[in-house]
């Protein structure tokens, strides 16, 4: 069952002021999970990327660096703090990044826009990730991919056990869910699942999903 419009609000809202108190350290905090969890993440997710490229939840802007020249990227970021320090990156990138102030839950691109949408290690902190992703499903032209690096609920019980204990102590300080997992609904919003990988007792997922090149029968 979803929450009420008023819950997702005022969650999005503590999101946003949790994110603005975390982005000044938030880059040498996100570099020792990325040492240990997410490896070259960032690199994989951004080698995917195709045509009109979206990303969703660009934080500081880690991924600008990696993208291949030549991209034509957008990127969104719900957080001022977060998307001030993204600017700094995205002058230096050696692509032109279109960066605005954005909600992945109500984007403001029309339909069938973009040819890849990019999320990674955001959809453990959007109030309503099944809305995102429907937004990302929305925005993609028919035959676009949905690439995901991010942190899940893992298949390993004691890994799984451990994730849950953590679970109301990361929700309420850094708005972070350990337990989510995007296959428990991808395909309900519409996409096909072309590629899934599991990494460090499952803990984190690598995932290409395809909007059909043509709608459902």
């Amino acid at each position: 069952m979803s929450k009420p419009l008023s819950d997702i609000g005022a969650e999005t809202e503590r999101v946003r002021a949790i994110q603005d108190k975390t982005a000044p350290h938030y880059d040498r905090q996100i570099s020792f999970f990325e040492r240990i969890l997410f490896a070259d993440g960032r690199e994989w997710a951004t080698s995917k990327a195709r045509g009109d490229v979206l990303e969703i939840a660009a934080g500081t802007g880690r991924n600008f660096e990696h993208y291949a020249a030549g991209t034509k990227l957008t990127a969104i970021e719900l957080s001022p703090e977060m998307l001030a320090i993204a600017r700094r990156r995205a002058a230096d990138a050696r692509i032109e990044v279109d960066l605005r102030k954005g909600d992945a839950q109500a984007l403001e691109f029309g339909d069938e826009s973009f040819d890849t949408v990019v999320i990674t290690l955001a959809l453990c902190t959007i109030p309503d990730d099944r809305k995102a992703a429907a937004e990302a499903y929305r925005v993609l032209r028919p035959g676009g991919r949905l690439v995901l690096l991010e942190h899940v609920r893992s298949p390993v019980a004691p890994v799984r056990v451990a994730e849950r204990i953590l679970q109301p102590l990361a929700l309420r300080f850094e708005a972070d869910n350990l337990v989510r997992e995007p296959l428990d609904y991808l395909t309900e919003v519409g996409f096909e699942i072309e590629s899934v990988k599991r990494l460090k007792w499952g803990i984190v997922e690598r995932l290409i999903a395809r909007k059909p090149a043509s709608p459902p029968m």
